[in-house]
């Protein structure tokens, strides 16, 4: 059986590496991405935490989590879709002046 330290070594890994993400990288889509990897990383840890204490408490928590996930995902490639129709760029520096 895998230890329940790998697990949360594995979770915050994914968590790092999609704070990194979030923080470093300029377009739109790779800092949703960023933002997808960081739910992932803590469902993670939610799941293993539930499996060695043997409840399924941390299960519930990961489906709503998903839940929401899900929809952010809708309504943010929504609006990334509207965005780049009307700015023609997925660039946060270009988007990000908001003035016409």
């Amino acid at each position: 059986m895998i230890p329940l330290s790998y697990y949360l070594i594995l979770s915050v890994l994914l968590f790092c590496l999609g704070v990194a993400g979030f923080l470093l990288k300029t377009d739109v889509i790779s800092i949703f991405i960023s933002i997808e990897l960081m739910l992932n990383g803590v469902n993670l840890s939610f799941v293993a935490f539930s499996h060695f204490l043997k409840q399924i408490n941390g299960n519930i928590f990961v489906f709503f989590v998903m839940v929401v996930a899900a929809a952010e995902a809708a309504v943010g490639l929504a609006i990334i879709v509207s965005v780049v129709r009307n700015r023609h760029t997925l660039s946060i520096d270009k988007i990000s002046l908001m003035r016409d």
